[in-house]
């Protein structure tokens, strides 16, 4: 049995056969983990816990087995190719965890600059921050009032973490956080900036901000001094094309005092990485997303650990009380960035008798029985098909989408996308009759022989498009949408803008794809009247209680669910967990979880240095 004769894919291979230029006396454990540490990369983790694949058979058509925990590991000690923490070899065995040694350096790396910025505590007007956060927030009636709460600890950190699901307010407690943090002294002058990951989130948060800030209760100098035009981080970086190198960087730092970026969940680790670099170390920064959703399709689930061991010890929630007024529940952290994280958790989109939110609670618990048996309550805002057909789902849609191709054929690109944005449908995976492509192709065959338009024919009135790249000439950036109109020049896309629709000729589009169906990790950050849930009929890898969690939030009214009752059963069993090291990094050793919050930070801030 050879190396030669594993099922390694193209990256797998050429890293293989780089290693084996590099020391051509490696040994095939050596070679075979770093295969498998490629594979692991590719699915989302950023290591390989050795722990979890020792004495195992990796590839179960091939007779290799890894040898057991404690040889394994001597065999990668051993290895010119492999070094611990601070040497210079392509990989990197720390903690029982084998790293690509740019991604352990990426995790070392993000875990010091979280630590030294939550360590930074800024000189704050307590009296001032009182007075502004009751006047900001004096619209919630709820004790505690988790989004005052927010706005007071991102005020008085330099780092600030707010997670939240839909419709529990996070552009509402950012965009009055904010202010509050301009009506403090000295502070009048900040330069604040907006991103996300996604140019579609980048501007979806500017547009919620700049109808926010008009119903202020602030001064009109505040006012303007809040922001109103946001980025996408690979922009704000200032990202080289294919180069994992940026523009922004400590030698070259953004000229901002404060950043706040949206829907951070989909940040993945080298990016996250990357920002923190970048950020000025007096900067404040501030993190909202949602723990419960989708991680970054790339290697990482950041947000997720930085929410690991939140609480508030009795010091911080004493403070909290005296500055806010609001009772603080006492729960101590094991993470040293404890009380930098707040959870909203009071939803003002799904009432105490909404189904949806009844469902994702159940969801996110992992209870699988609950889960059915709610679905087959009759709640007026779920629906369940528990026997699906590709010809009744075809059916479906088609009648789903029947006010939306009414609208798109009367050329008023307002009503096409209020009627696109009623009802959408969403899929786990990319292929297959049950897939984004599989439902597209047949959606469109359907509407095409009906509008006589030709089977070869890519554009007709009515056909949706999701742009693939970013194209910043042009102004349109992957996730985008755009609906093809018959005007007075011929078929057009239109796209929204600031200032209403931007009609495109449909060869100046960047890469492209139909949109009546996309998956649920594109629709991350949007929101929908009705969503029609697809789950595959076959066992999925996809299926997770995050995906399926992620696609019924994105409705605001309802949501249906076409898929039968094994994935749905293993959509909510199944926790998509990413094996990475940056909570380890960030947590306290015993001995400091009952000493103060100053000594905790500074002490583990101190290994990194």
């Amino acid at each position: 049995m050879t190396l030669a004769d594993l099922p390694l894919g193209p990256l797998e291979r050429a890293l293989v056969d780089s290693l084996q230029r590099l020391d051509p006396q490696a040994s095939p454990v050596v070679l075979a983990s770093a295969a498998l540490l490629c594979m692991a990369l590719d699915k989302g983790d950023v290591c390989l816990p050795l722990a979890r694949y020792a004495g195992q058979r990796p590839w179960p058509e091939h007779a290799f087995n890894l040898p057991n925990l404690a040889d394994w590991q001597a065999q990668l000690e051993a290895s010119a190719l492999v070094g611990a923490d601070g040497d210079f070899t392509p990989l990197i065995l720390e903690h029982g965890r084998l790293y690509l040694a740019r991604y352990q350096a990426y995790e070392r790396h993000l875990a010091t600059q979280l630590l030294q910025r939550a360590a930074d505590l800024p000189e704050i007007d307590e009296t001032q921050l009182s007075e502004s956060l009751s006047r900001l927030f004096a619209f919630n009636q709820q004790q505690p009032d988790w989004q005052r709460l927010a706005a007071a600890q991102a005020v008085r950190r330099k780092l600030a973490v707010i997670s939240g699901g839909p419709g529990t307010g996070k552009t509402t407690t950012v965009v009055r956080l904010l202010a509050a943090l301009l009506e403090q002294p000295g502070c009048e002058h900040l330069a604040i900036g907006l991103a996300a990951p996604t140019g579609k989130a980048a501007a979806r948060m500017a547009e919620a901000i700049r109808n926010a800030k008009a119903a202020l209760p602030v001064s009109e100098a505040i006012k303007a001094a809040l922001p109103d035009e946001a980025r996408t981080l690979h922009r704000l970086l200032g990202s080289r094309g294919d180069s994992p190198q940026v523009r922004h960087h400590a030698a070259n730092p953004l000229a901002l005092d404060v950043l706040v970026v949206d829907e951070a969940s989909m940040v993945d680790l080298a990016l996250m990485a990357k920002l923190l670099d970048a950020l000025p170390p007096t900067a404040r920064l501030i993190l909202l997303g949602d723990k419960d959703q989708l991680c970054a399709v790339e290697a990482g689930a950041v947000f997720a650990e930085l929410c690991e061991g939140r609480g508030f010890d009795a010091q911080a929630a004493a403070d909290l009380q005296r500055i806010t007024g609001q009772p603080v529940p006492v729960s101590e952290p094991s993470s040293q960035l404890g009380d930098a994280v707040v959870l909203l958790i009071h939803s003002h989109r799904f009432a105490g008798d909404s189904g949806i939110g009844e469902l994702a609670r159940r969801i996110n618990g992992g209870d699988v029985s609950a889960t059915l048996n709610l679905l087959k309550e009759d709640r007026s805002d779920l629906a369940w098909n528990a026997e699906p057909t590709p010809a009744d789902l075809l059916d479906r849609l088609d009648q789903g989408y029947v006010p939306y191709m009414a609208a798109a054929k009367n050329a008023d690109a307002a009503a096409a996308f209020a009627a696109f944005n009623s009802f959408r449908t969403l899929t786990a995976q990319r292929e297959g009759v049950w897939g984004v492509a599989g439902i597209n192709e047949a959606l469109e065959a359907r509407i095409k022989r009906r509008s006589q338009v030709p089977s070869r024919e890519r554009w007709y009135v009515g056909r949706p498009v999701m742009v693939r790249q970013n194209d910043y000439a042009l102004g349109l950036f992957n996730g985008d949408i755009g609906i093809c109109l018959h005007t007075e020049y011929g078929l057009r896309v239109f796209f929204e803008g600031e200032d209403g629709f931007r009609p495109f000729a449909p060869a100046r589009l960047p890469s492209h794809d139909s949109a009546f169906a996309m998956t649920v990790h594109k629709s991350q950050g949007s929101e929908f009247a009705e969503v029609l849930l697809v789950l595959p009929e076959q066992p999925s890898p996809l299926l997770s209680r995050s995906l399926f969690y992620t696609g019924i939030t994105r409705a605001k009214q309802k949501v249906e669910i076409w898929g039968l009752p094994p994935r749905l059963a293993e959509a909510v069993a199944t926790r998509a967990e990413r094996s990475a090291g940056l909570a380890q990094r960030l947590a306290l050793s015993p001995a400091q979880v009952h000493q103060a919050v100053p000594q905790q930070v500074s002490t583990q801030r101190d290994l990194f240095e």
